[in-house]
């Protein structure tokens, strides 16, 4: 495959795992499992390109010119967003360091593309109308064929090899199973929260609970929090439905906000789904795990769980005025 052809196949495969990869932090149900695969697929499309990109490099090498040392770490950046991404799915290491495999994962793929950006302005790769022609579109549709193949064998293996990683979540998490080893997780820059659970109170739409009232209701679900950290557990959680407590109020939104200040938004009908739990498989939440009173959603991804509740608002904004991802 010619430079400039590999170049540009590079630059959308990578514009594509950015995508899939924001997108698959927001997959909850297995419906969405197709953007897990396609996440997956779009990286080994990139493992393919890897020999016709390993001969335009050492051309390159080979020629003093500017740009160098950003080439070299945009190739460090790559190699290890792909490599942490191998190691997640087979779930043999889960700290690299003082920080998860997701993290250096995440943080290596944001890496490379803002290392691809840069590349691109520093050395454009020009568009021609011929790049949408008929031979360029089998070129596109036989990498993704290719990368779907060994997406395919890499899974195949993994079940061969019997390591954990063959028994992950549709999204990619490793189970956890005993409540007691469920990390201590948080958004970005949130710290873990100490509450009194004697005088802590959430207030919701102005009235004030305590957290032995919120218990009193001894409402129980079953339902899976999985983490966009890469693990998941499946526990029983006791507390109270939100539809007990909102008392009909009117609306379109409920907004549960953290002590932290962190927040989510979620709509109103879905009041009798969402629990505020303050035990966890039987035991009172920890302060690590957001106690002494979290959030408990069915089908969504771990950072829809607001942790160490203090407040819940109704208002007339629609479910989706919100970031997709939490900003902080």
């Amino acid at each position: 495959m010619a430079g400039r052809r590999t170049n540009l196949a590079l630059l959308w495969a990578t514009t594509l795992a950015l995508v899939s990869g924001l997108a698959a932090f927001t997959v909850g149900t297995l419906g969405g499992r197709w953007v897990i695969v396609a996440h997956g697929v779009v990286a080994l499309v990139i493992v393919v390109l890897v020999p016709w990109k390993t001969m335009i490099v050492s051309r390159g090498m080979r020629r003093a010119r500017a740009g160098r040392s950003l080439s070299v770490g945009l190739t460090v950046f790559t190699l290890a967003s792909l490599a942490t991404g191998l190691v997640l799915i087979t779930g043999t290491v889960d700290f690299l360091g003082p920080f998860t495999t997701m993290q250096v994962h995440v943080a290596a793929g944001l890496g490379t593309v803002s290392l691809t950006l840069v590349h691109t302005l520093h050395r454009p790769v020009p568009h021609r109308r011929t790049d949408l022609n008929r031979r360029n579109l089998l070129r596109a549709g036989s990498l993704t064929v290719a990368g779907g193949a060994v997406w395919l064998a890499t899974e195949g293996v993994i079940d061969l090899w019997g390591v954990r990683g063959g028994e992950r979540r549709f999204t990619g998490s490793h189970e956890i199973i005993a409540p007691e080893d469920v990390p201590a997780t948080q958004w970005i820059n949130d710290r873990v929260q100490h509450l009194d659970v004697e005088t802590h109170r959430v207030d919701v739409v102005g009235v004030n609970w305590s957290v032995a009232e919120i218990s009193a209701a001894g409402d129980t679900v079953e339902a899976t929090l999985d983490c966009t950290g890469g693990w998941f557990t499946t526990q029983t959680w006791n507390g109270t439905r939100l539809d007990r407590l909102l008392d009909a109020h009117s609306g379109r939104s409920i907004v549960v906000c953290s002590t932290t200040g962190y927040w989510r938004r979620f709509p109103l009908q879905e009041a009798s789904e969402l629990v505020l739990a303050t035990h966890m498989g039987g035991e009172p939440l920890r302060d690590g795990n957001g106690g002494p009173v979290r959030l408990v959603a069915p089908g969504r991804r771990g950072y829809w769980w607001v942790k160490w509740v203090d407040r819940i608002e109704v208002d007339d904004q629609p479910p989706w005025w919100q970031p997709p991802l939490p900003t902080a």
